[in-house]
């Protein structure tokens, strides 16, 4: 039996594990949930699976979760202990008792807890690409040092962990990430002035969260995907190339030296990679109907735009600055997006945002997860000061 530790249980990547951990109780258990505000699904979730511990973003997110917990009728001695904030992540991430740790809350909110899970030598599904986008360094030299493994739940570096299962690391010559490109795939730059957050948000083949799904209609998010994929596998940026796929049927493929390719293919249901991460080395029965190959199907490839999607370039140039240039490309992104959805900057102003909060945040080393966090807080401050210079609102008032 192995005890899980959920970190974002009411997220998608959350509820999709959980999903795939009801399927089989007889080999998982959850033995924590650790969520944001969501008291009211959250609740639900600890009727169903009776964790032993929840923790809460905010004392005001508990009182409210005591409040439904009681309406359910929910006896008091089942239920969990309530625990609230920060340090009561990392208490549940590092928990004797869980033995592996899922890392799926959205942003920085979850390093702290999945670093100190990896120090511990903890298993970790690693579903929350800006761990190793804020801190690549930092989380990549503790698992070597405590001999774990992250085994990656993103779609495009769970196809590549397959792909490289095909062959050894030092064969392997490419990794190629595949993505939808998005709804604007399409349309022309000049017309990205007017670009809607609905628009945005209306992805052509993947259900997700709001900013993910901005990040994907920008390319942003593939930005991130290269640099966590040059953590996880030790591959140089010019080794990690980027093509646009429509179908997003093939999630990723490894060039090997001898010119072979590999590719890992499968319905677009995250639930797939979840198992996966969950149950390697074992293959177990798909969670999701296969793929028909008696159906007629077509497979497209391009290369990304870098001038139209200009933060899929900068993802690179960031890498390449080291230190704490990703950390901030991370944090400045999620600033601008989260003023793009509030209709404050345009769709250009998202990546506008990002280049000149890069130029004005020097990059330097980092030697604990703090000094990561503290320079994510000055990206995040110098940020909004390049929202508001952009603001429309401002403009317009």
């Amino acid at each position: 039996m192995t005890n899980i530790c959920l970190l974002g249980s009411t997220g998608s990547i959350g509820t999709s594990t959980l999903d795939v951990v009801s399927r089989h109780p007889e080999h998982f258990k959850i033995h924590s949930l650790v969520a944001g505000s969501n008291a009211d699904l959250l609740a639900r979730q600890i009727l169903q699976f009776a964790p032993q511990l929840v923790v809460v973003a905010t004392d005001s997110v508990r009182v409210r979760l005591i409040e439904v917990l009681t309406g359910l009728g929910l006896d008091r001695t089942d239920w969990p202990q309530l625990e609230v904030g920060p340090q009561a992540r990392v208490d549940a991430a590092t928990h004797p008792d869980a033995g592996f740790v899922m890392s799926a809350i959205v942003g920085v909110a979850g390093l702290e807890a999945t670093y100190e899970a990896v120090k511990l030598g903890k298993r970790v599904g690693l579903a929350n690409k800006e761990v190793l986008v804020a801190s690549g360094k930092l989380v990549t030299e503790a698992a070597r040092a405590s001999n774990t493994e992250m085994i990656p739940v993103d779609s495009e570096h769970n196809g590549a962990h397959q792909c490289l299962r095909a062959g050894l690391r030092k064969e392997a010559a490419k990794l190629i990430l595949t993505a939808s490109g998005g709804p604007f795939r399409e349309t022309p730059k000049d017309q990205f002035e007017s670009v809607t957050p609905q628009q945005a948000l209306n992805h052509p083949t993947w259900k997700m969260g709001q900013r993910i799904t901005i990040d994907s209609a920008t390319l942003m998010n593939k930005g991130f995907e290269v640099i966590e994929a040059c953590w996880l596998f030790d591959f140089a940026p010019s080794e990690v190339e980027v093509v646009v796929h429509p179908q997003s049927t093939v999630h990723a493929m490894v060039e090997f030296t001898d010119g072979s390719v590999v590719a890992q293919v499968s319905t677009t249901d995250m639930r797939m990679p979840i198992q996966y991460a969950l149950t390697y080395p074992d293959r177990w029965d798909a969670p999701v109907p296969r793929l028909d190959w008696k159906q007629t199907r077509s497979w497209n490839f391009y290369p990304p735009d870098f001038e139209k999607f200009r933060l899929l370039k900068l993802s690179y140039e960031a890498f390449a600055t080291g230190g704490t240039a990703t950390c901030t490309l991370n944090a400045a992104d999620e600033i601008a997006v989260e003023a793009f959805l509030r209709e404050e900057i345009s769709f250009p102003g998202i990546g506008a945002v990002v280049e000149d909060t890069l130029n004005a945040v020097s990059s330097r080393e980092s030697k604990t997860v703090g000094e990561v966090l503290e320079t994510d807080r000055e990206s995040r401050a110098v940020a909004q000061r390049m929202v508001q210079r952009r603001s429309r609102k401002l403009v317009g008032a």
